[in-house]
């Protein structure tokens, strides 16, 4: 395994080298093997020749990035997350405030599998030693934490914190926008829109004095301030190049999937297979079982899928093509519930993953489908998602009991969310959902969940329970 040091460069020349050598010579736990990413961001002072020769010196251990202008920390860290191969990495500052022998004890809750990110905290009991500086700064560090805290609901002690390590897979998800020092609470704010698990261990810490080239300045706090109310009120927590918009639109849509869940759930077994995961937005909700297995064919979004399923007991991820009768093969006969959601309309061969579903289900088991109704409402917004068909009921049955199924029900869903649909997609051919639509949508389900029987339309989607005929443990 490897390990990836991300160390951003700017104007260090009379510290970098010191920190460089440090970071080589820090001890690792047994059987991982560093990589230093250097970003140098735009350096005037001499340090990027400094950089140059570091970099000939270590060829194996050193990455040089120059970039070609000062962008700031967070640009800087974003190119070397980029361009990191180790399974973990953590944020460097090149001023030697934080010490790199201290890399084991930060790498420790995750080499044990029981974090996603862990923060070395300046602040928690047991730092062997925190140089005394600004009173001030500690201040303005524990307000900015605080309020991070509340609009995260985390409880860390020291958000600021330069020392944050992550598993580098999921990292690599997570989209990072802030340009400065603003990329701490954001990076913060989407970790925990994300759910990761998050651990805090407590580190020394050598402050130094602006006459020893501190850089950042009660304008930052600002920034950082802005950040913090910026990433409550968004979304943003998947990059665009995880999953297309359908499945980051609908996993930012938290309320609507607690709706669907629990519209799903009374219909499932204990050993399901669900088809499509996404993102896992419906598995997370419909456990514990005696066995969940998420499945998808992209593989970004098994990266996140496999990273849910660290720390979701009973969860199994695995590969599968819908379409594939082989990628189902190995859970033939072996699960009670098939489960589809937003899935089925997409396909080119729906037929066939629905024989497939068949095949792979144990006799009497269910198939649980979440289909788009509506071959009227199709228009700009399913060219979008990839919708290739809107069913109607008769469609949907009919597909259903040609591939074996006796179909034991079929009901409409989100009747509230037609109107809107119809709006967007076909009157005025938008190709997304505005955000604000969505997020005001999702903000109000409380209400649309419990009248949605009395709107007098059908849904904008069908919920199909069907069943393949046979008893339980007989041979199929």
């Amino acid at each position: 395994m490897k390990f990836s040091i991300l160390i951003p460069v700017y104007n260090e020349r009379y510290l970098v080298a010191e920190l460089v050598a440090r970071a080589l010579a820090a001890p690792l736990p047994e059987g991982l093997e560093r990589e230093l990413i250097i970003v140098d961001d735009g350096s005037t002072d001499g340090s990027r020749a400094i950089l140059e020769k570091l970099a000939a010196e270590h060829p194996r251990e050193v990455v040089y990035l120059p970039q070609d202008r000062n962008r700031g920390k967070g640009a800087a860290v974003r190119t070397a997350i980029a361009r990191a191969t180790g399974e973990f990495c953590v944020f460097q500052d090149a001023d030697l405030e934080y010490d790199p022998r201290e890399y084991p004890k930060l790498l420790e809750p995750l080499l044990s599998g029981h974090a996603d990110a862990v923060y070395g905290s300046r602040y928690l009991p047991g730092v062997q030693r925190r140089r005394i500086l600004y009173f001030w700064h500690t201040v303005g560090n524990h307000i900015l934490t605080t309020l991070s805290n509340m609009c995260t609901d985390l409880n860390l002690s020291d958000m600021e914190t330069c020392y944050k390590v992550f598993r580098t897979e999921v990292l690599k998800t997570i989209p990072l926008r802030s340009q400065r020092f603003g990329i701490d609470p954001e990076v913060t704010a989407k970790v925990a829109k994300r759910g990761l698990r998050v651990y805090e261990v407590p580190i020394s810490y050598d402050g130094r004095t602006y006459l020893e080239g501190k850089k950042i300045t009660w304008r930052d706090g600002l920034q950082a301030l802005w950040v913090i109310l910026k990433y409550w009120l968004m979304d943003d927590v998947y990059d665009e190049r995880t999953a297309p918009e359908y499945v980051t639109d609908l996993a930012r849509a938290h309320r609507v999937n607690r709706w669907v869940a629990d519209t799903l759930r009374p219909y499932l077994g204990e050993r399901v297979l669900e088809i499509g995961a996404g993102l896992g937005m419906l598995a997370g909700r419909l456990l514990p079982r005696e066995r969940y297995i998420v499945s998808e064919s992209r593989e970004a979004c098994l990266v996140v899928l496999r990273n849910l399923a660290l720390h979701c007991k009973g969860l199994e991820v695995a590969r599968v093509e819908p379409q594939a009768a082989a990628d189902l093969e190995p859970f033939r006969g072996r699960v009670d519930t098939v489960l589809c959601a937003n899935l089925l309309h997409r396909l080119k061969d729906p037929a066939a993953a629905l024989r497939n579903f068949h095949e792979v289900l144990e006799p009497g088991g269910r198939l649980v489908l979440l289909a788009a109704q509506g071959p009227w409402l199709l228009g700009a917004l399913d060219e979008t998602l990839e919708h290739a068909r809107r069913y109607s009921r008769e469609a949907l049955a009919a597909e259903l009991r040609a591939a074996g199924f006796t179909v034991e029900r079929l009901h409409d869903f989100n009747r509230a969310g037609v109107p809107g649909w119809f709006l967007n997609g076909t009157l005025l051919r938008r190709r997304r959902m505005p955000k604000v639509q969505l997020k005001a949508y999702d903000a109000t389900v409380w209400f649309w969940r419990r009248t949605d029987w009395l709107l007098p339309w059908r849904g904008l989607s069908l919920v199909a329970v069907a069943r393949k005929e046979g008893q339980p443990g007989c041979p199929s």
